[in-house]
């Protein structure tokens, strides 16, 4: 019986990372920093430190809270006034697509 070394081939194409990422319809980006923050109008929001490097769009929904998003899938929200996060049920559920 062979295990998973005997058959492991390294992959011929080398990982380039992640494209540029642009967010066109969010108010702005932020960077998350090496401990996994973002800071916001001067107060600091753990969010965590997988995204840490990344960059998310945010976007004002209400007064005082953000929708939070990374590529296409939307995170969570931030209450800035209770500095807490208020998480998406899936963001990463099945998505209708359009009929054509």
């Amino acid at each position: 019986m062979k295990v998973p070394a005997d058959l492991y081939v390294a992959s011929s194409r080398p990982y380039e990372g992640l494209p540029e990422i642009n967010y066109p319809f969010h108010d702005r980006d932020v960077l998350v920093t090496h401990c996994g923050r973002v800071c916001m109008c001067r107060k600091k929001i753990n969010i965590s430190t997988v995204l840490a490097g990344q960059k998310l769009g945010i976007k004002e929904v209400d007064h005082g809270i953000w929708l939070v998003s990374f590529m296409h899938y939307d995170l969570e929200y931030i209450d800035l006034d209770q500095r807490t996060l208020q998480t998406i049920d899936n963001p990463f559920g099945t998505r209708l697509s359009p009929m054509s």
